[in-house]
């Protein structure tokens, strides 16, 4: 064991304590799988990384991504997060202005638009769930057929059954079985798209049980999507806020017109957290997500 430089990062907010939390080891060179896979379990968050150099000649660094029960072949908040921490502990990419991050999924471009880090999601795989899985999966989050828009599961790396939901407030007001979707071992996502123009008898009965909740939308933030990602199958019960999740979920709803090319999702307002997530479609179709970062705790850690 030896002392190695580390920080845990909040990701998707500016606020600390309010995004998805991230353990980053700075150096983990020496570290076999038994001991990154023990660290992320202690950890206890829902992703912890670990850098390392890269072995692709063309990569900044590489990154293996455990959650407390396993590892990931890409995550979103991991990457942005490790990319902050990198960054922040003196790391120069070799192309000013744009990172390029080895994971194995392959390699993962990062930019600084100015405000936040952005990285380029991942190709995406599409395909329809059976009806079987589909109607396990809405029994264990309590939803009638009719409150499913649109269904698909999903692969980045992760994979996701992602469900479009008829309205923001019913993707809040979810009350997930999360013994039942573990059995299933299916990760689930799911999105609605807030209402608008409510009429306002309708207005005021969702802001009276939108007040009960910790982190309410506002009009100032024009959020497009809200967005809940339960994974109980890696040990994670619900995901905070997540990249690459909201990744897929803007490769499968931009082209489907749902959304448009440039939006703002907003996750996490059930665990007491107010994550925001960047997305914008460029004019040659890739999907580019971003988020802030801050830095809660910067010190070192015996591995």
């Amino acid at each position: 064991m030896k002392t190695r430089p580390f920080k845990q990062v909040d990701v998707f907010t500016a606020t600390p304590y309010t995004g998805n939390p991230l353990a980053v080891v700075l150096d983990s060179s020496g570290l076999d799988d038994a001991a990154m896979q023990s660290f992320a379990k202690w950890t206890n968050l829902s992703e912890t990384t670990f850098l390392l150099p890269p072995t692709e000649p063309s990569a900044d660094y590489r990154v293996r991504i455990f959650t407390p029960g396993g590892e990931l072949p890409f995550a979103g908040h991991p990457t942005l997060g490790s990319c902050h921490a990198w960054l922040e502990a003196g790391g120069r990419p070799k192309t000013p202005g744009r990172i390029v991050q080895q994971c194995t999924t392959g390699l993962v471009p990062i930019r600084n638009d100015g405000e936040r880090l952005v990285f380029a999601a991942p190709p995406s795989r599409r395909t329809a769930p059976s009806p079987s899985l589909l109607a396990k999966v809405a029994a264990a989050l309590g939803l009638k057929a009719q409150q499913i828009v649109a269904a698909q599961l999903l692969d980045n790396g992760p994979v996701w059954l992602g469900l479009l939901l008829t309205d923001a407030d019913t993707v809040l007001a979810l009350k997930p079985d999360h013994s039942m979707l573990k059995e299933l071992g299916q990760k689930v996502g799911v999105a609605g798209i807030p209402a608008r123009d409510e009429e306002p008898a309708t207005a005021l009965i969702a802001r009276s049980n939108r007040e009960a909740r910790a982190f309410a939308r506002t009009n100032a933030e024009d959020i497009a999507l809200e967005v809940r990602a339960f994974a109980a199958p890696i040990g994670v019960e619900e995901d905070p806020v997540t990249g690459s999740l909201n990744a897929s979920l803007a490769q499968w709803l931009i082209p489907e017109g749902h959304l448009p090319t440039r939006y703002l999702a907003a996750q996490g307002q059930c665990l007491g957290r107010a994550g925001r997530v960047h997305v914008q479609r460029d004019d040659e179709g890739q999907v580019w997500v971003g988020g802030n970062s801050v830095t809660c705790i910067d010190g070192k850690v015996t591995l």
